[in-house]
């Protein structure tokens, strides 16, 4: 039975974000999370190479065997990595210097490699590349709001350095959120990507829990609801 493209979109984006629930890819999402403009870049580059990635593993799917499958997908994957990391180098230079190892890294990338063994070897070509856009937008949504909140809290502004990804059009996206602020130096560090992640993950913890006690509730009314309609209609009869 095929997966529907609601179930793909709400696994990708919430239950089964690769950030927050699959706890893959972990080292470039905490390793370049210090800025908006870092943690955006990346998440773009990985997206691509995760559709892309996707479609052309469900293509070959039924052409290679499993002696060779697992190869064929890194060398699909290695061979797309490339091509973003040349894009990257004339278009984003200055960003991908940035980068710097992270980029040629998301060959190895848990996410990508594992959508294509879990989903895109099993489904058609549009599940597949549909699934690698909804887990690229769910782990590059974390991967944003992590970079967007270190970069708040550690400079007090937001969007800094966007020309470099989008160039000149960018040059005045900053917006200083804190006059006169100090800074908070913890959350630009390696440690304040581990404290803001563990943060986020509680939250979609918590809101799970409560959206689970409030359709449990419901349910419970619903079901005294239903059993007094009948001793009512009991006693009528």
């Amino acid at each position: 039975m095929s997966v529907s493209f609601r179930e793909i979109s709400i696994n990708g984006l919430w239950k089964n974000n690769p950030g927050l629930v699959q706890l893959l890819g972990l080292c470039p999402l905490l390793g370049t999370s210090n800025s908006t403009v870092n943690a955006l870049g990346l998440a773009i580059a990985t997206a691509l190479v995760l559709i892309c990635s996707n479609a052309a593993v469900s293509l070959i799917r039924n052409a290679v065997t499993n002696a060779v499958r697992l190869p064929a997908f890194v060398m699909i994957i290695a061979a797309l990595t490339t091509c973003i990391e040349l894009l990257m180098q004339a278009y984003t230079y200055e960003l991908f210097l940035i980068l710097g190892i992270f980029i040629p890294l998301i060959t190895t990338n848990c996410v990508i490699l594992g959508r294509a063994e879990a989903f895109a070897a099993k489904n058609t070509v549009l599940r597949a590349s549909y699934d690698g856009l909804m887990m690229g937008v769910g782990f590059g949504l974390v991967l944003v709001v992590i970079g967007a909140t270190r970069e708040l809290l550690g400079t007090g502004m937001l969007f800094t350095n966007m020309h470099l990804l989008f160039g000149s059009i960018a040059e005045h996206w900053q917006i200083v959120v804190f006059e006169d602020y100090k800074g908070f130096l913890l959350a630009i560090l390696p440690p304040g990507a581990f404290l803001v992640l563990g943060l986020l993950i509680a939250l979609k913890n918590w809101i799970d829990q409560y959206y689970a006690e409030h359709i449990a509730s419901q349910d419970t009314v619903a079901s005294s609801t239903a059993n007094r309609r009948v001793r009512v209609t009991g006693v009528v009869d």
